[in-house]
């Protein structure tokens, strides 16, 4: 089974470029979108075949996220179930038989990092809220977390290390979620692999010099490990400031 997700930055946007080209050359089973950008009935999208789940900021034109899915899910959730944290669209769960399927947009802690405290209280949240699924079966999370992990996940680590998405604190909250039984699906495959990234500034030719990092991720519960195929980043893929990112599944 093949998984997408992919930040869009603005959907209606993207649409307007090549995202159903995309779409359909992707063909995946799960096709998880962050940042949508948009409220309901704002966009229509044809796509045979795949049912439709979306959950939407309060705010219009901010955040928000969709999965478009072939497999009709036994149930769905939109956020995480706490007043303080579902206002903004970020979360969706689709639960099946084995495992549930999340996609995320993690809340970025912006200039100054005028928004780290509550990202800290949204990662405490979200964690629970994970491993709460977890007990139940195994968890397939994926989206924009808005941290890059390693030193080699970001091409100018050295000069990053105060800006949102590469503080301690963020890097410490994504280790804490892996040392609670996840895995990095990507960092599986390919543990030394530098220079590949998922989403660059449009600011100062950032992705034709590749000055990227790496902030979009799948991240599974151990107990799917035996399950995982590859996991890929489409950096041929443009459209947004993010490429999508891919997990294969048997």
């Amino acid at each position: 089974m093949k998984f997408i997700s992919w930040n869009v930055n603005g959907l209606r946007a993207i649409v307007k470029k090549n995202f159903l080209e995309d779409f359909k050359q992707l063909d995946a089973d799960f096709f998880c979108l962050q940042e949508t950008k948009l409220q309901e009935g704002q966009i229509e999208l044809d796509l045979p075949g795949y049912y439709q789940y979306w959950n939407y900021a309060e705010k219009k034109g901010y955040s928000g996220t969709a999965i478009f899915t072939k497999h009709e899910p036994l149930s769905v959730q939109l956020g995480i179930g706490v007043e303080e944290h579902d206002h903004e669209g970020r979360v969706i769960t689709l639960e099946y038989p084995d495992y549930y399927l999340v996609t995320c947009y993690t809340p970025n802690s912006q200039n100054e990092l005028k928004r780290l405290d509550y990202r800290m209280t949204w990662e405490e949240a979200f964690l629970a809220y994970l491993n709460g699924l977890k007990e139940q079966k195994g968890v397939i999370l994926c989206g924009d977390l808005n941290v890059a992990h390693e030193n080699i996940d970001l091409k100018n680590w050295k000069t990053n290390q105060r800006n949102a998405g590469f503080t301690i604190e963020e890097r410490e909250k994504f280790s804490q979620l892996l040392n609670n039984g996840y895995i990095d699906t990507f960092r599986h495959f390919y543990p030394d692999q530098e220079g590949i990234y998922s989403w660059w500034s449009y600011r100062f030719n950032a992705r034709k010099n590749n000055a990227g990092w790496r902030i979009d991720y799948f991240v599974v519960s151990d107990d799917l490990k035996e399950r995982l195929v590859d996991a890929k980043i489409h950096t041929e893929i443009f459209g947004s400031d993010h490429c999508p990112v891919e997990l294969d599944l048997k």
